[in-house]
């Protein structure tokens, strides 16, 4: 976990948008101080990195859950503190929210997921990144791969229609990113916290 609190107002303009998974107006619930040194606090996923933040927030912060806040401090933003968390670190409240939180960001940067059906690589010379994705084994990537090479995908409903056994891609991508997020240890991370997400 790491605090950005630094004096530099523009430290954080490299951030993105996140969408709220909870917000508590009264700070966290074991937190035993008294209410008023307690600050209210969102927790956030960017849209663009899925990553988890915990923001300190102005009190007078007009802010509910599903919405879009800039992950970023500054004068014309509310937050007074960004801390980077895991999935460990979320309230109840927002974890329960988190799986529909991600199937809303695919579903609207459609274009984006498909390219990964599209651009998928391999990561070793018995790996690819398509196999890293639930339920695609070797058979059914290559499926994917001669039906890519013959012509791009256009959405997830032609990549359903054109690739037999493939059912819900986009709920594969979002099943996969949900496992980024909650677990560790993984060797591969596609989705969660890399660089390379327009």
């Amino acid at each position: 976990m790491s605090d950005s609190e630094s004096g530099d107002p523009t430290a954080d303009t490299e951030r993105e948008t996140g969408v709220v998974l909870d917000f508590l107006r009264h700070g966290r619930t074991e937190d035993d101080r008294p209410q008023y040194e307690k600050s209210p606090l969102a927790y956030v996923l960017t849209e663009a990195e899925f990553e988890l933040f915990e923001l300190r927030v102005q009190d007078d912060a007009d802010i509910q859950i599903g919405d879009r806040v800039p992950v970023q401090r500054g004068s014309h933003s509310p937050v007074q503190r960004i801390r980077t968390i895991e999935y460990e670190d979320l309230p109840g409240g927002a974890r329960s929210e988190l799986e529909y939180v991600v199937e809303e960001i695919v579903t609207a940067k459609e274009d984006r997921f498909v390219d990964f059906y599209n651009d998928a690589q391999p990561i070793t010379l018995r790996l690819h990144q398509l196999n890293l994705l639930p339920g695609i084994g070797k058979k059914l990537r290559n499926n994917i791969l001669d039906e890519r090479d013959r012509r791009p995908f256009q959405n997830f409903e032609d990549l359903e229609a054109r690739v037999s056994g493939l059912h819900s891609p986009k709920d594969v991508l979002v099943e996969r990113i949900l496992e980024e997020l909650r677990e560790d240890e993984l060797k591969y991370r596609t989705f969660v916290g890399t660089d390379d997400q327009d």
